[in-house]
């Protein structure tokens, strides 16, 4: 038994945030990161430029084509996609060096990503223990088209183009372990904050049995 000071109180836990666009979910998540404490993002690799202000290691681990492929082949991303010519990939050291301090760390991947680290948990019983999959859904599929077209910042290409990609995302979302209906933001927040603290008690519990 460890008895030692260092010793986390519980092991952290991965958050899969996932939902179409204009679902509300990085607005909820930002709301509650406040109050929550505790978590961190992941810090991807990418094999595009960096923007300017962006920093290597803050923002993105900026790398060559060449090196995230030999990442690939050493099966060393928890998921990866390439998107628009770029490659974008989460290291699973990224994800084990948190949740082994006791740290939340959370992703806000699309339903492609939660699938790769899905078929992960199903090989790793670390990961499959860390994971919680969590899915925002819009009240309805109306309801997201209005909340897009009101941002008055994209074309209709563009729009119509994300209310296809959401059509496929939202059917994916009873395969996640929790699904939040944003239909009220205040709730929708008060729902996600009460999720993570109660998990968190859940996994201290266990802790501590």
């Amino acid at each position: 038994m460890n008895t030692s000071s260092d010793a986390p109180a519980r092991t952290g836990m991965i958050l899969i945030l996932s939902g179409p666009s204009g679902s509300g979910k990085s607005t909820i998540y930002k709301a509650a990161i406040g109050d929550l404490g505790g978590i961190e993002f992941s810090v991807s690799c990418t094999t595009r430029q960096p923007r300017p202000g962006e920093v290597d290691g803050r923002d993105y681990y900026f790398i060559s084509r060449e090196k995230f492929d030999a990442l690939v082949a050493e099966h060393a991303f928890a998921e990866h996609a390439e998107v628009h010519g770029n490659c974008y990939g989460t290291l699973k050291s990224e994800l084990l060096d948190r949740v082994r301090r006791g740290t939340d760390v959370l992703l806000d991947i699309d339903v492609q990503g939660a699938a790769q680290l899905r078929a992960l948990c199903c090989d790793s019983a670390e990961f499959c223990e860390a994971c919680e999959f969590i899915f925002i859904m819009p009240p309805s599929f109306e309801e997201l088209e209005r909340r897009l077209r009101a941002r008055d910042t994209e074309t209709e290409e563009s729009i119509l183009r994300r209310l296809s990609n959401a059509k496929g995302e939202m059917e994916h979302a009873k395969e996640y372990d929790h699904v939040i209906v944003n239909d009220d933001l205040d709730r929708a927040v008060k729902e996600f904050t009460d999720l993570i603290l109660g998990l968190r008690q859940e996994r201290k519990n266990g802790s501590a049995g």
